[in-house]
């Protein structure tokens, strides 16, 4: 099999040509030409051992380019690619335009309907309601309501989030706000009012554990899932996963598995929970591509990634069809991003706790807890990460 990846300055993107590669697939990367030269956002996937060739597209024509990467490669090879785009947008171009990329590639990837459905917090949570799926209290404004006003008569602490912050290009600790004043909350709702052109989210804010069900699913059905437990996170005042470790939580796969069917769903997608007061978990949203944990299937060994480009293959080649690879069960892991969660470390000793900041640095020598990017056998990418950290003043 032959895989083109997209978007690889993502860190996420390494988990998927590790895994394709030592599985024996020949990888192509791909990327835009502004992150060739960038300190900030470099090309993780194009530096790994595990890629055989790496592309660089231009900025304008850029989804025009990757066709014609596609049926360049399609000829050479006599077969068409699997492609897997790792980014939203590149993922969301593609699903719209579908029907001219089945022409060069395989592609196994949602249906624009599925994504404007699972991207839409609100419409999440009406389906989810209607399954009797439990979600978190939300709070809209009365017709005419000034916001002043509507944040006053919130129950605080509260969250303040857009349907879609990715939509918005925003990094994923700026999706959402916790206010603990109405001053707090009119400031969130007024800032992603004038970045949205609409209304935020505004929900109840849950004090328990994040956690996750990551899926690859096919027609409503899931072929594949893993559940994980976020441990720490960066910035400790709420953002991405520094620490997280796989669990078995067959109430959580349940949760996936209705919402899944329901939506007739094609795809990689992660669900994402959070416990309230007693402990009882509750659908917060839906990232309907990879998400930023996605290098916990490799920690597992679950075969998430070789699963979805074989799919995609079959997609493109029917006359040359592979034996889908049976999923495994999850083998229980814990995985950190080092830099993240060593900055975690120092926010939570700052915020008086010391435990969570001392378990980060015991994480950090355990020889059992696997980096999300760092690998022996392949360092580059993880040095050049390292690298942009710098540039960026620290920032993950």
């Amino acid at each position: 099999m032959i895989a083109i990846v997209t978007d690889v300055h993502y860190r996420m993107s390494l988990a998927l040509i590790r895994d394709l590669g030592q599985a024996g697939v020949e990888v192509l990367t791909c990327e835009r030409e502004s992150c060739r030269t960038s300190r900030v956002s470099p090309a993780l996937g194009a530096m790994s051992r595990y890629t055989a060739r790496h592309v660089w597209l231009p900025e304008e024509g850029y989804l025009d380019a990757l066709w014609e990467l596609c049926r360049e490669v399609g000829e050479e090879k006599g077969r068409k690619p699997a492609l897997l785009p790792v980014g939203a947008t590149t993922l969301g171009a593609l699903a719209a335009d579908r029907e001219r990329f089945r022409q060069v590639c395989g592609l196994f990837i949602p249906t624009t309907e599925q994504l404007d459905l699972f991207n839409s917090k609100e419409r999440v949570a009406a389906l989810a309601a209607s399954l009797d799926i439990p979600v978190p209290a939300s709070y809209a404004r009365e017709p005419g309501e000034d916001v002043d006003a509507f944040a006053r008569r919130l129950p605080l602490p509260a969250v303040v989030k857009p349907v879609c912050g990715e939509k918005l290009g925003l990094g994923a600790a700026e999706r959402y706000a916790v206010a603990r004043t109405a001053e707090e909350a009119a400031e969130a709702f007024r800032r992603f009012l004038a970045l949205a052109g609409t209304d935020p989210v505004v929900q109840e804010h849950l004090p328990g554990a994040g956690l996750g069900c990551s899926v690859l699913a096919r027609n409503g059905e899931i072929l594949s899932a893993i559940c994980h437990r976020r441990l720490r996170e960066y910035p400790v005042a709420g953002g991405p996963s520094s620490c997280c470790r796989v669990e078995e939580r067959p109430d959580l796969a349940d949760m996936a598995r209705a919402m899944v069917r329901a939506a007739g769903y094609n795809g990689l997608a992660m669900f994402e929970f959070k416990e309230d007061s007693r402990g009882k978990p509750r659908l917060l949203e839906v990232n309907p591509r990879i998400w930023g944990t996605f290098p916990l299937t490799r920690v597992s060994r679950c075969g998430m990634s070789r699963l979805w480009c074989a799919l995609s293959w079959n997609a493109g080649n029917p006359e040359d069809l592979v034996l889908l690879p049976r999923p495994r069960e999850p083998q229980r892991g814990k995985m950190i991003f080092a830099a993240s969660d060593l900055m975690a470390a120092a926010g939570y000793a700052k915020r008086g706790q010391p435990g969570r900041a001392l378990g980060a640095a015991a994480d950090l020598v355990n020889p059992f807890v696997r980096d999300g990017l760092f690998e022996w056998g392949d360092m580059a990418p993880a040095l050049a990460y390292f690298r942009s950290l710098v540039s960026r003043g620290g920032r993950t």
